[in-house]
């Protein structure tokens, strides 16, 4: 069991001043894997207080000793990787290659991208005698989830150092070894003290006091939709910039003309990637009328060859979901499902036979989905593909459209001029034309109640930045 019971302030790690303890569980067999402690406010004021203490020399330092500084990080980062896709795999149960290959890497990608944007901005523009400058907005309070660990951390982390802030990170308490790991990787890189700071604890204590303090400048989140709201009512008392990458019901739209055999598999194994625990995974499957049981056939087919197991097993494609409250949240989502008349054809309520230990669920498939169904709806977040149909092109399009989310979404066609005129259509942040990947340097983020802000690469970087308008700073000609 790993002791995590200290936080990391000011350069150093120091005991909290929150005494209760909570176990965090391994998901693949509810033995507990680590321990920290729960902040409290006081513990809130020390970090943010350091933070604000380091932010008039970290903004001033040079683009050059920032880039020395990331390029450390990613040489620290490196060395620890397998340190990184263990613990990511104890705490919230991705199997151990998919944390080796995804789950990790993506974070090392984001620290990446975030130096190589850095190297290329200049942070100052001339307007005639107007001087435009880039600086950064301040002191960041960072609030991360425990589906994507380390790219949540680091695609807010490593952009706001780039940027010259400083920041105060509340891990998900969930799963909170990969921060502290990280924590370890900014020292042992040469982080200035106070620039980097981490507080466990939960969204109502921790969370809420970093949202609503007034000497965080920004609140950079990531969550549920209806925590971001609360996130979002708590930092309006001082008007702070708040930047939010919530829920998504994402569609994936069939066209005619795809190749079924390969796109329907393809989609449903998108799905159970992660065990479905991710916020612009496509679990709307809409596909023609005319090709519903085909679709079908296929989709059935490929969600009973997932191999689901022991998140630690090389050969293991689907791991447990995170914890007994998400397992039980799925479970009544599955059979809401059944309950208001979607057809089940794959999968269903209950563990997998011989999985009875831990949170693991049944790769599971619906079909005959009908817009109004809480599984069309709400964000299950588990392995389960709804099927729906839809009439011609446009009909298509209504129905990915009709949502209180606009996360992501995915267009499949053999002719890539008819997918791009559909997913120009999607009123949606992200669109994936035939399952092209997502891309580090290019905007994350979505419309309505999928939040507000960009994240990765030059767009991410810019929301940790202020803009300054230096009127007659340069001579008239």
């Amino acid at each position: 069991m790993h002791n995590l019971q200290k936080f990391y302030v000011d350069g150093q790690w120091v005991e909290p001043q929150g005494a209760e303890i909570l176990d965090v569980l391994n998901p693949a067999n509810d033995q507990v894997v680590s321990q920290i402690r729960l902040g409290n406010r006081d513990d809130v004021e020390t970090a943010v207080a350091a933070a604000v203490n380091a932010f008039p020399a970290f903004s001033q330092t040079t683009k050059e000793e920032r880039i020395a500084l990331l390029e450390r990080i990613i040489e620290g980062y490196s060395a620890r990787l397998e340190d990184l896709a263990r613990a990511t795999t104890e705490e919230m149960g991705a199997p151990i290659g998919f944390s080796r290959q995804m789950q990790v890497m993506a974070g090392l990608g984001h620290i990446k991208v975030a130096l190589s944007i850095l190297k290329k901005t200049d942070f100052t523009e001339v307007m005639g005698t107007t001087t435009v400058v880039k600086e950064p907005v301040g002191v960041c309070a960072m609030i991360t989830p425990w589906n994507w660990p380390l790219n949540q951390i680091t695609c807010k982390v490593a952009p706001a150092i780039a940027a010259g802030c400083t920041m105060v990170l509340k891990p998900s308490e969930v799963a909170p070894r990969t921060a502290h790991i990280f924590a370890e990787i900014l020292h042992e890189a040469g982080v200035p003290k106070g620039v980097f700071n981490l507080v466990d604890g939960d969204g109502p204590t921790v969370g809420a006091a970093l949202s609503e303090h007034p000497q965080i400048d920004m609140v950079s989140f990531t969550g549920s939709t209806e925590a971001g709201k609360k996130v979002s009512i708590a930092a309006a008392g001082n008007l702070k910039k708040v930047s939010l990458e919530l829920g998504g019901k994402s569609a994936n739209i069939i066209l005619d003309d795809a190749d079924f055999a390969k796109v329907i598999k393809r989609s449903v194994r998108g799905v159970m990637t992660n065990t479905g625990q991710s916020c612009n995974a496509q679990t709307r499957l809409l596909v023609p009328e005319d090709r519903l049981a085909e679709t079908i056939e296929i989709a059935k087919a490929s969600a009973e060859s997932v191999r689901t197991g022991d998140p630690m097993a090389e050969d293991t494609a689907m791991g447990p979901v995170v914890s007994k409250l998400q397992w039980q949240r799925v479970q009544a989502l599955i059979q809401k499902g059944i309950d208001e008349g979607a057809e089940l054809i794959a999968g269903g309520v209950g563990s997998p036979e011989g999985l009875e230990t831990g949170c693991f669920v049944k790769p599971t498939v619906f079909a005959g989905v009908t817009p109004e169904m809480s599984i069309a709806r709400e964000e299950i977040f588990g392995p389960v593909v709804s099927i729906m149909t839809y009439k011609d092109e446009d009909d298509a399009v209504a129905i990915a459209n009709n949502h209180i989310y606009g996360l992501s979404g995915g267009v499949y066609s053999a002719d890539l001029e008819r997918a791009n005129a559909v997913a120009a259509r999607m009123r949606t942040g992200m669109v994936h034309i035939n399952g092209a990947p997502a891309d580090a340097k290019a905007p994350f983020g979505g419309y309505r109640q999928s939040g507000t802000g960009r994240e990765w690469g030059r767009y991410g970087m810019e929301e940790f930045m202020e803009t300054k308008s230096m009127m007659g700073s340069i001579p008239k000609a």
